[in-house]
């Protein structure tokens, strides 16, 4: 119950104070490239419910078609404005709404596409038993993710075969451990490696 609380108000409080950015990222994106400015994707949630995920768009237009990974700093689908955006993780800054109306959480296990939550074996399902977050250990452990799958001669292999299965294992640590106190050092951990 006060998790929840801390989201509302956090999430609200947000919104307010970025609200500025929010309206610059929204006319910038359109001047960069076409298409729309805001990005849904479908992505698993809580009792492995699917729920449309909100951010800003930084890819090319139909960039999916292409696989869900980014791959290195120089992905040809993201754009020059995008790069800029996903360097300081302002991307993901709607997902506050998604916070606001409770699909997701402030701290909780970054929420996958169903293509690899279908990979998921008995244990590692067990992150679907809490709302999902905009930020969490993993998030903090794999800051540089698209660099490392960039040297991978197959990057998805090597997602599914090592980092996946390492951030589930880190996911399953929070869910053993999780309190306020650990939010609070995962939300100022988050903050102080993107800036």
């Amino acid at each position: 119950m006060f998790k929840r609380l801390f989201d509302i108000l956090f999430s609200i409080l947000g919104l307010i104070i970025l609200s500025p950015f929010f309206l610059i990222i929204a006319i910038a994106i359109p001047l960069n490239s076409r298409g729309n400015v805001f990005f849904k994707q479908s992505r698993v949630g809580k009792d492995n419910k699917d729920f449309f995920l909100i951010k800003f768009r930084t890819m090319q237009r139909d960039a999916e078609k292409s696989g869900f990974l980014t791959i290195g700093s120089d992905d040809k689908r993201v754009t020059k404005f995008g790069r800029l955006l996903r360097k300081y993780k302002l991307d993901e800054l709607p997902q506050l709404f998604n916070i606001l109306t409770g699909s997701m959480s402030i701290v909780g296990p970054r929420p996958e596409v169903r293509k690899y939550v279908d990979l998921y074996n008995d244990k590692q399902k067990r992150v679907l038993k809490i709302k999902p977050g905009l930020t969490d250990y993993a998030s903090l452990e794999y800051i540089k993710e698209s660099e490392i799958l960039a040297e991978a001669q197959d990057p998805e292999q090597k997602y599914i075969d090592e980092i996946m299965p390492a951030k589930l294992k880190l996911n399953l640590l929070y869910i053993n451990d999780m309190n306020f106190i650990i939010d609070m050092k995962i939300i100022f951990g988050t903050i102080f490696r993107i800036f």
